[in-house]
């Protein structure tokens, strides 16, 4: 029983016997009125009697059980606006309390973009970043995967999804065009390779020597692998070291690939003009039923020959083709029968021409030494190699593959090439000769 009943019951009692009065000041009078005289009406002793008896031993209840509560400091009383009070429910308007809701998972799980650093491994990025090993197992055993996942190098992405380590989706540019797709399905990790739209547009761009080729490329807005990509198409007619005078002006249409809006890189060259000494050479692509490209003249023929004009890049022919030379080392009149490239030490060293390797070692003054075979009456040498290619007596190379790397072995005062070429057992001038060599009639002459 609370106080608030023990005063409504001594309330009522009063008011039952009518002799309690409540005025408009809130006063309770528990004395009697003169008034009340005259109304004949007396408080009945033995209701006076209960009341007195029982009303203190009550309050004395109340009072010890308050008295037992603990005591709470009033710093720890928090006081909040009267809209936050908790207010009585009646228990028939009670509902029932609110069942929680949970989140809602994510779909797309906790996405990562990893980087490829040298040394990592698909082990070390799946460690590094907590990702399950028993997902990578099952992701590199997939068939379609192949060496999509197990090849990876410096520079390369992954973008990965994943929750609590668990691996939900994998992708992987495998190039330009193509993606690698894993995702987890309802019975394992399923893989796709996706194809992306690719277009290709053409451009073009015109330039004149003032200084040197790549400024002239830098000033047309050409990028220097599209400048060396012109060199190459032009390689059989033009030495760019010794040939190219101030005002030689070239021309040059090329593609460009464009995904989506943004340039990948340069494509391949479509035609080129290149004017030197007041000559115009002309080349332009073409693309066999067999899918193979080449470069041809406006009259058809192949702008290859079988030889190139040079086997390497070089600075400056340090040693011309000269039957009357002095040789720099041991100063006595000797020939010199080829032409001499200074290089840095390790240029790489080409195959002038389709042949066959046979003669690979050390050869008197000229250190270590190369000799090719092509056809039966040409050889070409190459000397003082700091090292040599994989390419064994024996085997045969194509045009352009490295054969060696410049060095300065043998009697040598400075890294270089020395090039030589043989006809019939006799050495010849590399640098006349080589001009003099005839195309290729034919596309199906060409490599």
């Amino acid at each position: 029983m609370t106080v608030e009943m023990v005063a409504g019951t001594v309330r009522a009692a009063w008011a039952a016997d009518g002799k309690v009065k409540h005025d408009s000041s809130g006063i309770r009078h528990d004395y009697k009125e003169p008034s009340e005289s005259t109304t004949g009406k007396r408080v009945q002793p033995w209701l006076m009697f209960v009341v007195g008896l029982f009303l203190p031993m009550l309050m004395l209840t109340l009072f010890v059980s308050w008295a037992s509560q603990p005591s709470v400091p009033p710093s720890q009383i928090a006081i909040g606006p009267v809209s936050d009070l908790p207010l009585p429910i009646p228990a028939e308007h009670a509902e029932e309390p609110p069942i929680p809701i949970e989140p809602a998972a994510e779909i797309n799980g906790t996405p990562l973009d990893l980087l490829v650093k040298p040394g990592d491994t698909l082990e070390i990025l799946f460690r590094h970043n907590g990702l399950d090993l028993g997902d990578l197992a099952e992701l590199v055993a997939l068939p379609e995967v192949g060496g999509g996942l197990k090849l990876l190098k410096p520079g390369d992405r992954l973008e990965i999804s994943h929750r609590d380590g668990q691996v939900l989706a994998l992708k992987r540019e495998l190039d330009e065009v193509k993606v690698l797709s894993i995702s987890r399905g309802t019975s394992g990790f399923e893989a796709s390779t996706l194809e992306r739209e690719v277009s290709l547009r053409t451009t073009g761009a015109h330039g004149v020597i003032r200084s040197s080729l790549f400024e002239a490329g830098v000033e047309a807005g050409m990028s220097d692998k599209i400048t060396m990509d012109m060199a190459s198409i032009f390689e059989w007619d033009i030495d760019f070291i010794q040939d190219v005078r101030e005002g030689d002006e070239f021309t040059i249409i090329y593609e460009e690939l464009w995904r989506d809006g943004v340039k990948l890189r340069n494509g391949d060259i479509v035609a080129a003009e290149f004017v030197n000494q007041g000559r115009t050479y002309r080349a332009a692509r073409f693309k066999d039923s067999t899918g193979r490209a080449d470069y041809f003249t406006p009259d058809g023929r192949s702008v290859r020959k079988a030889f190139i004009r040079a086997p390497l890049n070089f600075t400056h022919i340090s040693s011309n083709f000269n039957p009357n030379r002095r040789h720099p080392v041991l100063n006595t009149i000797r020939a010199h029968r080829g032409v001499d490239y200074a290089a840095p030490t390790g240029t790489p060293i080409r195959a002038a021409g389709d042949g066959k390797v046979v003669f690979r070692g050390t050869q008197g003054g000229y250190g270590n030494v190369v000799i090719l075979q092509h056809g039966s009456n040409i050889t070409t040498l190459y000397g003082h190699m700091s090292r040599f290619s994989s390419a064994r007596v024996g085997s045969h190379v194509r045009q352009g593959d490295v054969i060696g790397y410049v060095g300065s072995t043998g009697f040598a005062t400075g890294p270089h090439l020395h090039w030589a070429i043989y006809v019939n057992g006799l050495p010849v001038n590399p640098s006349q000769w080589v001009t003099g060599v005839p195309r290729c009639q034919s596309p199906t002459q060409t490599r």
